[in-house]
C-alpha cells in the first residue's frame, strides 16, 4: 500500500505507529488521562479498551501504580515506558521507535528492550533509531546506516563493525581510533590522540596540591527538596573540589537531576546550605550563580531555536563580553567593534574545535539532538565556568562521539583546571572520566567512591545497574549480537 502523500491520522489507522524521542508526553495530565488518550481510534469500544489495559499493566506495571500522578513528575524512565504504552495501544503492524534507550539507566534499557523483543516475537515489524552500536547489536537483526539523508550502509548489523569510515567521530577529533578501525583500514600504526587545540579556552586558577587536600569549589550540606509529600533528596552532602570529575548515578528518578537543579538554582531547596567558591548561595538566582561561574546543561539542550550555530554561542559568551556600553554601540565606538571582533574570535574558535563548522549558519531549530548537544557543549565552554554541571552530556550523541566525548572533557578539566558534575547513563564513559562516583537511590546518596569500585558494588548492581551488558555498556568496545529465530527489527 503506497502511503506517501497521507496524514499522519490516516497512517496511525492504516498500522503505522511513531513512538517519539525525547518528548512524548504533556507533563501536566496523569498517566490515566495520557492512555485514555491513546485509546483515540477504537474511544468507544469499550471491551477493547479494558482488555488492553490488562494486557499493558502486565508489561508495564509502574503505570498502574502511577495511575493519578502527572508525567511530567514522573521519571524518564516511567516516561519512556509510559511513551511505548501509548504506542502499543494502538496495536500498530509496523511499530517506529526513535531513540529507545535516550536518557535512560540501564535496567530501564534492559527492561525495555526485553519489551521490544517481545513485541518482535510476536510477529510486529519494528524500526528502531538508535545511536547506541552496543544496543543495536543485541536488539536488531538488520542495520540501516544514514548519514546527510542518504544511506551508507544497508546490512546485517555486525557488519557495520566492519566500517570504520561509518562509525567514525564526525565533530570531535580528539577521540582515540580504535586498533580494529586502524587494522580494517590497512593501517599498522598505533592508536594515536589527535591533538584539540584548547587556546581559546580561558584557564582558571590550577591547583597543585592533592585532590583530598583542595578546598572544595562546591558544598552541599543537609539538602533537602519535597514535592508535596514525596522526597525528591533527603539530607544529602556532597563535595566537589577544584579540577575533580565527579560522575552522579542511579536510577531514573533517584533523584540526580534535581540535586542538579538545586545546585544551579533552579530548584529552592527546603532544608539545608549550598556553598560555592566559599559563599552561601541558597538563595541566589540561577542567573546570579551563572554570574558567579556555575555553567550548567540540561536533559535537553535548552537553546534558542531561531538563532543559528554562531549566533548563539555568541550569546552564551555575554559574561565575558568587553565591552557593555548601550552608548558605545549606538555610536560606533571603536570599544563596541573591537568587543564584537574578540567575541566573533572566540566563537569562531569553539566552532572549529568542536567540529561545528559545516553547521556554524544552520539555525539550531533544524539540528539533530546529537548535534544540539555538541552546541550546547561550546556553550557551556564560552561560558568559562569554575563548576560545570552536564546532565546527560552523551544523550542522543553517536556512540562514537560518546567514545570521544570522555577524552574531550577530560583535556578540558585539565586545560581549565575547572570540577565537572556529570549525571551519566554510559556506563564507559564515567569509568574512563570520572575520579568519583556518587551512586544515588531515592533522593538520598547511596554510595560513593572511585569509580571501579562504585560500579562493582553489590548494591549499585541491584538498584541501578542490572546485568545486560548492551544496556550498561552502550560505549566502547562493541559486544556480540545474539541470533533472533524469528520477525524482524531493524
Amino acid at each position: 500500500m503506497d502511503l506517501s502523500g497521507r496524514s499522519p491520522e490516516q497512517m496511525v489507522r492504516e498500522g503505522v505507529a511513531l513512538m517519539p524521542g525525547g518528548k512524548a508526553i504533556f507533563p501536566t495530565m496523569s498517566v490515566e488521562d495520557h492512555l485514555r488518550l491513546a485509546t483515540w481510534t477504537f474511544r468507544k469500544d469499550t471491551e477493547r479498551i479494558d482488555d488492553s489495559m490488562v494486557e499493558l499493566y502486565e508489561l508495564f506495571p509502574v503505570l498502574a501504580e502511577r495511575g493519578s500522578q502527572l508525567a511530567g513528575d514522573m521519571s524518564g524512565g516511567e516516561q519512556q515506558q509510559l511513551a511505548m504504552a501509548m504506542t502499543l495501544l494502538l496495536r500498530p503492524k509496523v511499530m517506529l521507535i526513535d531513540e529507545l534507550s535516550l536518557g535512560l539507566s540501564p535496567l530501564i534499557v534492559a527492561a525495555l528492550c526485553d519489551v521490544v523483543r517481545l513485541l518482535q516475537r510476536n510477529g510486529m515489524t519494528i524500526v528502531v533509531v538508535e545511536q547506541s552500536i552496543n544496543v543495536a547489536l543485541t536488539l536488531a537483526e538488520r542495520a540501516v546506516f544514514m548519514e546527510k539523508g542518504t544511506v551508507r550502509f544497508e546490512g546485517r548489523t555486525r557488519e557495520l563493525l566492519d566500517r570504520p569510515d561509518l562509525l567514525r567521530s564526525v565533530f570531535i577529533e580528539g577521540a582515540r581510533k580504535d586498533a580494529n578501525d586502524a587494522d580494517a583500514a590497512g593501517d599498522d600504526s598505533s592508536p594515536e590522540i589527535t591533538s584539540i587545540d584548547l587556546a581559546g579556552l580561558a584557564p582558571v586558577e590550577h591547583h597543585d596540591l592533592p585532590m583530598e587536600e583542595r578546598e572544595p569549589v562546591l558544598v552541599c550540606r543537609d539538602v533537602t527538596k519535597r514535592f508535596g509529600g514525596v522526597h525528591a533528596l533527603s539530607h544529602v552532602d556532597l563535595e566537589v573540589r577544584p579540577g575533580e570529575i565527579v560522575g552522579l548515578i542511579g536510577q531514573n528518578g533517584a533523584g540526580k537531576t534535581t540535586l542538579m537543579d538545586c545546585i544551579s538554582g533552579f530548584h529552592t531547596i527546603d532544608s539545608g546550605r549550598i556553598t560555592f567558591r566559599n559563599t552561601d548561595v541558597t538563595d541566589w538566582t540561577p542567573s546570579q550563580r551563572a554570574r558567579g561561574r556555575l555553567g550548567r546543561t540540561f536533559q535537553e539542550a535548552r537553546l534558542f531555536p531561531s538563532l543559528t550555530v554562531t549566533e548563539v554561542i555568541a550569546v552564551a559568551c555575554e559574561r565575558t563580553v568587553a565591552n557593555r556600553s548601550l552608548v558605545a554601540d549606538a555610536t560606533h565606538q571603536p570599544a563596541s567593534y573591537v568587543a564584537e571582533e574578540m567575541t566573533s574570535e572566540k566563537v569562531a574558535g569553539l566552532v572549529e574545535m568542536l567540529g561545528l563548522a559545516p553547521y556554524a549558519n544552520f539555525a539550531v531549530a533544524s539540528l539533530s539532538t546529537g548535534t544540539r548537544r555538541i552546541v550546547e557543549l561550546a556553550c557551556l565552554l564560552a561560558e568559562e565556568p569554575v563548576l560545570m554541571c552536564l546532565d546527560e552530556p552523551s544523550a542522543g550523541v553517536a556512540q562514537r562521539e560518546t567514545e570521544a566525548l570522555g577524552p574531550l572533557l577530560r583535556q578540558v578539566c585539565e586545560h581549565t583546571g575547572a570540577a565537572m558534575l556529570v549525571i551519566e547513563h554510559d556506563m564507559p564513559l564515567l569509568a574512563g572520566l570520572c575520579d568519583r562516583l556518587v551512586a544515588m537511590e531515592l533522593g538520598q546518596l547511596l554510595v560513593q567512591g572511585p569509580p571501579a569500585e562504585v560500579l562493582e558494588h553489590p548494591a549499585v548492581i541491584a538498584a541501578y545497574l542490572g546485568t545486560d551488558a548492551a544496556a550498561i555498556n552502550r560505549s566502547g568496545a562493541s559486544l556480540s549480537a545474539p541470533e533472533h529465530a524469528a520477525g524482524q527489527l531493524v
